[in-house]
């Protein structure tokens, strides 16, 4: 029986020690390196935005990076006249994600 709780305190432990390290590593403070660059346009800023979350999540879920295979960059939901600012404030904000996570 204590054996299975150390199990799972060590488990809990190390559940915990990865979510801290994760938050560090994306840089959750939107202050470091995912701060988008001052010269991107309001539009360009939320693709920028967008760009890094879908990085990240494709990172999380083991796919292979390919800001192509994302959603949200091939149908952008913002006005069909921002569609190519947000294309490429998201492809900037993707590839600085994976600079970031050493995927470039």
């Amino acid at each position: 029986m204590r054996l299975k709780w150390l199990g799972i305190s060590v488990l809990a432990l190390f559940l915990g020690t990865t979510g801290l390290l994760t938050a560090r590593a994306f840089g959750q403070d939107r202050g470091g390196w995912d701060a988008p660059p001052r010269e991107l346009r309001d539009v360009q800023r939320q693709g920028f935005h967008d760009g890094i979350e879908g990085a990240r999540k494709d990172i999380d879920n083991h796919r292979r990076p390919n800001v192509n295979n994302r959603d949200e960059y091939r149908h952008p939901n913002v006005r069909p006249k921002d569609e190519e600012d947000y294309r490429i404030g998201f492809r900037r904000g993707y590839e600085t994600a994976l600079s970031h996570m050493n995927y470039r």
